[in-house]
């Protein structure tokens, strides 16, 4: 009789382990669907972003800018190509053509272009007029 419990012990045991496991791969099988559907949002939503931007100022084409969204225009209004900045513009970093776009998607108009440096340094763009752009990046 006792072996019979042990037994069974082991088999509901094992059946809870094996549900867990199944319950785990589903969860982070899922998660991953997730993170795969929201990369694509964010692909078309920033061919949508860049596409807008063309219409409205000519950049050479196969150029991919580097893309940031104004977070908090308080923080960085000092700073001369942030001056007109608001909450959710974007930032488009060109950096082969060596210029930064200040764009406002709510009324589809560029609010500021600047110029922008390479360091040999580090070989990252620099916002001439800006060199902290304290906003976090959407994608890249």
């Amino acid at each position: 009789m006792k072996k019979r419990k042990v037994i069974n012990n082991s088999i509901i045991f094992i059946a809870i382990v094996a549900i867990s496991f199944g319950g785990l791969f589903y969860y982070r099988l899922h998660k991953l669907q997730d993170i795969s559907v929201n990369k694509k949002a964010l692909t078309k939503e920033k061919n949508n972003l860049i596409s807008k931007v063309g219409e409205l100022y000519l950049f050479p084409e196969g150029e991919v800018p580097t893309i940031a969204t104004v977070s908090d225009p308080a923080l960085i209004r000092d700073q001369g190509f942030f001056e007109n900045s608001m909450k959710g513009d974007k930032v488009l970093i060109f950096t082969k053509i060596g210029k930064a776009v200040l764009y406002r998607p709510d009324v589809n108009k560029i609010i500021e272009i600047v110029s922008i440096k390479n360091s040999s340094a580090n070989d990252k763009a620099v916002v001439s007029d800006s060199s902290n752009l304290n906003t976090p990046k959407n994608e890249n």
